[in-house]
């Protein structure tokens, strides 16, 4: 009997879909159904694509974009929420971008705001080379939706919120076989697309993991998890807006940009608010330890918070590197300088030369943020706010100040490295003398008793004995 309704059903989506590609053949691609818009159909559709400014308003809801990047790629683009204020402008989007017969599929979260009453641009890359890019702008009071030169964007549709799957000819859809083949195909469409793009999603992220840095184990471990069941959650809070802004410059600081949203973060903390209390009760059963259950609510607290500890832990050690390398590239930049090659190209050969690190990181992304038509000021300013460090942020000051007025960057480079220097010394000095201090514990509490216990035993033992 399974084997029959099988059949059949698989007979019914047979000729459904029959009957929808005759009622398609005349439109290259379907309306009103985003997920089924392919690669073919967008190439086949007569668009001009133009650089455009789209305001970011409540009522772009549902709007369907196709857009062409720097290098010729082609994609679709529907927003899903758009909300604008005084403080911030947040748009939420489902994008694909056609790489051959593969995919690239961009962050799904795009959201600025002020900070120290400036209003800084933020972006969501297109493809995975970084060549084009859909930036988020504030300008005159109004929050602007654009794209990166040499790209274009074109307005397609606006789809409905209700309406998910309506054809041209209604008649064809009236009889009962038709409907009962709709709603199986629905069902079927929801439960495999999801599951197809979270495969293609992931392993796009694995891909680009094992190009560049190894991927973090808490994140390789529960990203199935948190990303499937709880990311809805999070993004359907009303509170998002907060967490957002607290995040947000932390994952920057972290190195995270590129792993983790602030909405995935927030998300993988109600996940670990379940899988710590799981992970404490596995240990106990295979250790056969006998500690108390009474524990496993005070795991889920520990759970909540350990994502922040962890993302401190890595704030400090990207920090500590980007202090410890920056004298070293500062001196190659003033070398390059002084050479004869512009700022941007000393940046370049520094990247080329230098060892891997936080610091030739952030330069690559400056390099990709001045390459599709940020200001070299502006792109500063951005490096700046991700790094967050005294010394990058009076690096970065010196040079937009430099650059303002015209003055020669070199002879101001080899100052600011042969100061980086100095403080170097100084911190190595300070951490030196407080070496001295801290080991007085570990000695009062631990070598003093040995030490004591080696000298009076013998003569305690005489003592006690009489001999």
């Amino acid at each position: 009997m399974y084997l029959n309704l099988r059949h059949c059903l698989l007979m019914l989506l047979i000729a459904g879909v029959s009957w929808i590609s005759s009622v398609q053949a005349q439109s290259p691609c379907p309306k009103n159904n985003f997920p089924r818009i392919g690669g073919d159909c967008i190439a086949a559709t007569t668009a001009n694509y133009k650089a455009l400014q789209i305001p970011v308003t409540p009522g772009m809801k549902g709007n369907i974009y196709f857009y062409k990047t720097a290098n010729g790629l082609l994609g679709k683009l529907k927003v899903i929420f758009a909300t604008t204020s005084k403080k911030e402008c947040t748009a939420y989007i489902d994008a694909v971008t056609y790489v051959g017969k593969s995919v690239f599929i961009p962050n799904s979260s795009i959201s600025i705001g002020v900070d120290k009453n400036h209003w800084l641009k933020t972006r969501i890359y297109l493809d995975a080379e970084g060549f084009s890019a859909l930036e988020l702008s504030r300008d005159k009071g109004v929050c602007n939706l654009s794209l990166t030169k040499d790209t274009g964007i074109v307005f397609f549709q606006k789809q409905g919120e209700e309406q998910i799957f309506k054809e041209e000819n209604n008649l064809l859809f009236m009889a009962p076989l038709a409907l009962i083949f709709i709603a199986i195909f629905l069902v079927a469409r929801s439960v495999l697309e999801d599951q197809d793009r979270y495969k293609t999603q992931e392993a796009l992220e694995e891909a680009e993991s094992t190009k560049g840095k190894e991927k973090y184990f808490i994140l390789k471990v529960t990203k199935p998890f948190y990303k499937r069941y709880f990311l809805p959650v999070a993004q359907g809070m009303k509170n998002k807006q907060k967490f957002k802004a607290a995040y947000r410059q932390k994952l920057a600081n972290a190195g995270l940009t590129k792993d983790l949203t602030p909405e995935e973060f927030f998300a993988l903390k109600l996940f670990m608010i379940l899988g710590m209390p799981f992970l404490f009760l596995c240990v106990r059963w295979f250790l056969e330890a006998t500690w108390p259950l009474s524990i496993t609510p005070v795991m889920g607290v520990v759970g909540f918070y350990y994502p922040n500890m962890w993302v401190n832990g890595l704030i400090d050690n990207r920090k500590s590197e980007i202090l410890r390398g920056m004298p070293f590239i500062v001196d190659m930049l003033a070398l390059s300088v002084e050479a004869g090659l512009d700022f941007m190209a000393a940046i370049q050969r520094v990247i080329e030369k230098a060892p891997a690190g936080p610091l030739v990181e952030e330069f690559e992304t400056l390099i990709k943020e001045t390459r599709i038509g940020s200001s070299r000021a502006e792109g500063l300013r951005q490096l700046s706010w991700r790094v967050n460090v005294i010394e990058i942020n009076s690096f970065c000051a010196t040079l937009i100040a430099a650059d303002s007025v015209g003055a020669s960057i070199g002879p101001i480079l080899k100052q600011l490295s042969a100061e980086l220097r100095v403080k170097r010394s100084a911190r190595a000095e300070s951490l030196g003398a407080q070496a001295a201090t801290k080991i007085l514990i570990p000695m009062i509490f631990f070598i003093l008793p040995a030490v004591i216990i080696a000298i009076f035993a013998p003569m305690g033992l005489k003592f006690i004995t009489g001999d």
